[in-house]
């Protein structure tokens, strides 16, 4: 080893860091960077400001992606991101990146961030907290005026909730079926770009390809009760969970429900009622974490005095395998086509675009996170992600990982969802301390 080498390396040793990580013997009391800290109430306010938009008279909370709510919401985060000297840019997906210089700018950046986008009615916190800290970690920096080796990042992707059409764009994921399908907003995914400032035309041209970026950070509410109920501080996320649709239509003969026996019907509620019990059965009937819903149904044509003659489902399956979910698709197929005999109607299965891979995470920055979180006196757990996340995509092109912290009673996508301030600032620190950590490395 050259001499400069080992001097560079026992000097690395002795501050406790190492590859992607820091020793475990390391400590706050040591000096451990700087010391630095977030400003804790500065990202709970935040939190509050970024709430009021799109908040209706009911005071629930209506930022889907796309609407007029959500362009304002993005205006108020550029505003702040250009006092923060990040000069933001919005690629043709509709992101929002906020760059900061390196000391070495040949280096390939280090990124973080999460969406602002919302579901219909849902809560402050989901992915909002993952972009309020890191830009929190940007002015810290500033602050201090402190320069890392790497460049750094803040990436604010669009429309996460419906679809994650931002990460799955910036990989190469996005297809022309995808951007044609009906948002929430009531926009396509092409039109709602359009709306946000992008140019989904030339979504192409903004590919992210392999080793483009060092490493991605996300931070985020865990969205379930298991860091709560086990009173852990900081989640560290091995996997992000595949996510598929399926449109499920089923068409029965719509007749007087007075004059045609039962006998004689072809219901098609009815037989939506029995294959919604189906799936129900089939995902409960194998071991493991995966889970089957049927979270929308449409019946028509919807009057008092007529049978149902078509009924339209949506079907999700969630897992960690790719294997399993075909599997439970399949026996769920089957069970349709049994409940089709039966019942005298057709069932057919529509796979819809912009479905979701599953995702493991980088293991190295796995115990980069784990290390740092221990490092700061947290207490940590190793566990999978049931949500998608903008991360799954990423991390088909870089070391990607997550950090969560606790969600009160395990809610979300609700008014009700909450994180506590003191939850919130420690998932900051771990992420801040995790970035200075991993710039350490080349």
């Amino acid at each position: 080893m050259k001499r400069r080498n080992f001097i560079k390396n026992a000097s690395l040793t002795a501050l406790g860091v190492t590859v992607f990580g820091i020793m475990d013997s390391y400590s706050k009391s040591t000096g451990f960077f700087n010391n630095l800290k977030v400003n804790g109430k500065r990202i709970e306010t935040r939190i509050f400001e970024l709430a009021k938009f799109g908040l209706d008279e009911k005071g629930h909370g209506t930022r889907v992606a796309y609407t007029k709510a959500d362009i304002e919401g993005r205006a108020w985060f550029i505003e702040l991101m250009k006092k923060a000297g990040l000069d933001p840019t919005i690629d043709t997906a509709g992101n929002i990146i906020g760059k900061r210089k390196g000391k070495n700018n040949s280096l390939k950046p280090i990124c973080f961030g999460s969406h602002i986008d919302m579901v219909p009615d849902g809560g402050n916190y989901d992915g909002t907290l993952g972009s309020i800290a890191a830009l929190e970690v940007m002015e810290i920096l500033n602050e201090n005026n402190m320069i890392t080796e790497h460049p750094l990042e803040l990436i604010i992707f669009s429309n996460e909730e419906g679809g994650t059409i931002g990460s799955k764009s910036m990989v190469g994921d996005i297809t022309t079926e995808g951007l044609k399908q009906k948002s929430q907003s009531g926009l396509s995914m092409g039109e709602g770009i359009k709306a946000i400032g992008g140019n989904p035309e030339n979504i192409q041209t903004y590919i992210r390809k392999k080793r483009d970026i060092h490493a991605w950070l996300e931070l985020h509410i865990e969205q379930g009760g298991i860091l709560e109920k086990e009173n852990i501080q900081i989640g560290v996320v091995e996997g992000i969970v595949g996510i598929v649709h399926w449109e499920v239509t089923i068409e029965g003969f719509a007749n007087h429900a007075g004059a045609t026996q039962m006998n004689m019907r072809q219901d098609a509620l009815l037989a939506a009622s029995k294959f919604i019990i189906a799936v129900n059965e089939v995902i409960t009937s194998v071991k493991g974490t995966q889970v089957g819903t049927v979270g929308k149904i449409a019946v028509q044509p919807g009057a008092y005095n007529v049978i149902p003659g078509k009924v339209i489902m949506g079907l999700e399956i969630r897992d960690l395998s790719a294997e399993k979910i075909e599997m439970l698709f399949k026996q769920i197929e089957n069970r349709a086509a049994a409940i089709a005999k039966e019942s005298k109607t057709k069932i057919n299965f529509a796979r819809q675009a912009n479905e979701s891979k599953p995702a493991l995470t980088d293991k190295k920055l796995q115990q980069t996170i784990k290390t740092t979180a221990k490092a700061l006196g947290f207490t940590t757990k190793l566990m999978q992600s049931g949500a998608g996340h903008d991360t799954q995509h990423i991390g088909a092109i870089a070391p990607a990982a997550m950090i969560f912290i606790p969600s009160i009673g395990g809610i979300s996508h609700s008014p009700k969802e909450f994180s506590k301030a003191v939850d919130m600032e420690n998932g900051a620190n771990v992420l801040l301390q995790t970035i200075l950590s991993i710039d350490k490395t080349s």
